[in-house]
Protein backbone atom coordinates (compact mmCIF):
# COMPACT_ATOMS: atom_id res chain seq x y z
CA UNK A 1 0.00 0.00 0.00
CA UNK A 2 0.95 3.18 -0.95
CA UNK A 3 0.87 5.72 2.14
CA UNK A 4 1.06 9.51 1.84
CA UNK A 5 0.53 12.73 4.84
CA UNK A 6 -3.01 13.54 5.06
CA UNK A 7 -4.34 10.08 3.92
CA UNK A 8 -7.93 9.49 5.75
CA UNK A 9 -9.84 6.51 6.60
CA UNK A 10 -12.98 6.47 8.85
CA UNK A 11 -15.65 3.71 10.49
CA UNK A 12 -19.02 4.80 11.82
CA UNK A 13 -20.81 2.54 14.96
CA UNK A 14 -23.43 2.99 16.99
CA UNK A 15 -22.43 1.25 20.35
CA UNK A 16 -26.09 -0.06 22.07
CA UNK A 17 -26.35 -1.79 25.57
CA UNK A 18 -25.72 -5.02 24.68
CA UNK A 19 -22.39 -4.30 23.24
CA UNK A 20 -21.60 -2.18 26.07
CA UNK A 21 -22.34 -4.83 28.69
CA UNK A 22 -20.91 -7.57 26.69
CA UNK A 23 -17.41 -4.94 26.89
CA UNK A 24 -17.64 -4.90 30.56
CA UNK A 25 -17.84 -8.42 30.91
CA UNK A 26 -14.79 -8.87 28.64
CA UNK A 27 -12.62 -6.00 29.97
CA UNK A 28 -13.91 -6.96 33.73
CA UNK A 29 -15.11 -2.97 33.90
CA UNK A 30 -18.15 -3.37 35.09
CA UNK A 31 -18.33 0.78 36.26
CA UNK A 32 -21.95 1.38 36.81
CA UNK A 33 -21.98 4.72 34.85
CA UNK A 34 -21.64 2.48 31.99
CA UNK A 35 -24.58 -0.25 33.06
CA UNK A 36 -26.70 1.25 35.38
CA UNK A 37 -29.11 4.27 34.45
CA UNK A 38 -30.29 4.73 37.89
CA UNK A 39 -26.85 5.06 39.08
CA UNK A 40 -25.65 6.85 35.94
CA UNK A 41 -28.49 9.80 36.41
CA UNK A 42 -26.97 10.40 39.57
CA UNK A 43 -23.76 11.60 37.75
CA UNK A 44 -22.96 14.65 35.90
CA UNK A 45 -23.33 12.73 32.80
CA UNK A 46 -27.12 12.37 33.69
CA UNK A 47 -27.18 8.95 31.76
CA UNK A 48 -25.28 5.40 30.22
CA UNK A 49 -22.10 6.81 28.82
CA UNK A 50 -19.75 3.96 26.68
CA UNK A 51 -16.26 2.85 27.80
CA UNK A 52 -13.34 4.67 26.70
CA UNK A 53 -11.29 2.06 25.62
CA UNK A 54 -14.62 0.53 23.58
CA UNK A 55 -14.95 3.96 21.37
CA UNK A 56 -11.30 3.68 21.34
CA UNK A 57 -11.62 0.20 19.74
CA UNK A 58 -12.86 1.40 16.63
CA UNK A 59 -8.98 3.13 16.00
CA UNK A 60 -7.87 -0.37 15.85
CA UNK A 61 -9.95 -1.29 14.14
CA UNK A 62 -8.89 1.08 11.20
CA UNK A 63 -5.44 0.24 12.07
CA UNK A 64 -5.52 -3.02 11.50
CA UNK A 65 -8.37 -3.40 8.61
CA UNK A 66 -7.87 0.01 6.13
CA UNK A 67 -5.19 2.03 6.69
CA UNK A 68 -2.53 0.94 6.95
CA UNK A 69 -4.52 -2.25 6.97
CA UNK A 70 -3.72 -5.84 7.02
CA UNK A 71 -0.47 -6.75 8.83
CA UNK A 72 -0.73 -3.29 10.85
CA UNK A 73 1.12 -3.56 14.95
CA UNK A 74 0.70 -1.23 17.03
CA UNK A 75 3.90 0.68 18.82
CA UNK A 76 2.02 2.91 21.02
CA UNK A 77 -1.06 5.31 21.12
CA UNK A 78 -2.27 7.90 23.16
CA UNK A 79 -5.35 8.99 24.19
CA UNK A 80 -7.29 11.64 25.57
CA UNK A 81 -11.24 11.37 26.49
CA UNK A 82 -12.35 15.21 26.13
CA UNK A 83 -16.15 14.71 25.90
CA UNK A 84 -18.64 11.41 26.80
CA UNK A 85 -20.37 9.65 24.51
CA UNK A 86 -23.91 8.15 25.16
CA UNK A 87 -25.20 4.20 24.87
CA UNK A 88 -27.00 4.55 21.62
CA UNK A 89 -25.41 7.03 20.05
CA UNK A 90 -23.92 7.26 16.75
CA UNK A 91 -19.76 7.76 16.49
CA UNK A 92 -16.91 7.97 13.63
CA UNK A 93 -13.84 7.00 14.57
CA UNK A 94 -11.00 8.94 11.94
CA UNK A 95 -7.58 8.32 11.30
CA UNK A 96 -5.52 10.52 9.29
CA UNK A 97 -1.48 9.69 8.50
CA UNK A 98 0.65 12.78 10.17
CA UNK A 99 4.17 10.93 9.58
CA UNK A 100 5.82 8.31 7.36
CA UNK A 101 9.17 7.35 8.27
CA UNK A 102 11.40 7.07 5.08
CA UNK A 103 13.95 4.44 6.70
CA UNK A 104 11.66 1.62 8.12
CA UNK A 105 7.92 0.63 7.60
CA UNK A 106 6.68 3.04 10.76
CA UNK A 107 3.93 5.69 10.42
CA UNK A 108 2.10 8.35 12.70
CA UNK A 109 -1.37 8.92 12.48
CA UNK A 110 -3.55 11.40 14.21
CA UNK A 111 -7.01 9.54 15.52
CA UNK A 112 -9.56 10.90 16.96
CA UNK A 113 -13.12 9.52 17.87
CA UNK A 114 -16.21 12.11 16.91
CA UNK A 115 -20.15 12.13 18.44
CA UNK A 116 -22.98 12.17 16.53
CA UNK A 117 -22.62 16.41 15.90
CA UNK A 118 -18.95 16.08 14.73
CA UNK A 119 -16.85 17.11 17.97
CA UNK A 120 -14.45 15.15 18.89
CA UNK A 121 -15.27 12.39 22.28
CA UNK A 122 -11.05 10.73 21.69
CA UNK A 123 -8.41 12.47 20.61
CA UNK A 124 -4.85 10.86 20.27
CA UNK A 125 -1.71 9.58 18.40
CA UNK A 126 -0.94 6.14 16.95
CA UNK A 127 2.59 4.91 16.19
CA UNK A 128 2.50 1.50 13.63
CA UNK A 129 4.98 -0.46 11.74
CA UNK A 130 3.00 -1.74 8.53
CA UNK A 131 3.75 -4.09 5.32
Amino acid sequence: MSLYVGQTAQLSKVFASAEVAAFAELSEDRNPVHLDAGYAAQTPFKRPIVHGMLLSSLISALLGQHLPGDGTIYLGQTLKFVRPVYVGDGVTARVTVSDIRSDKPIVTLTTEVLNKEGLPCVQGEAVVRYG
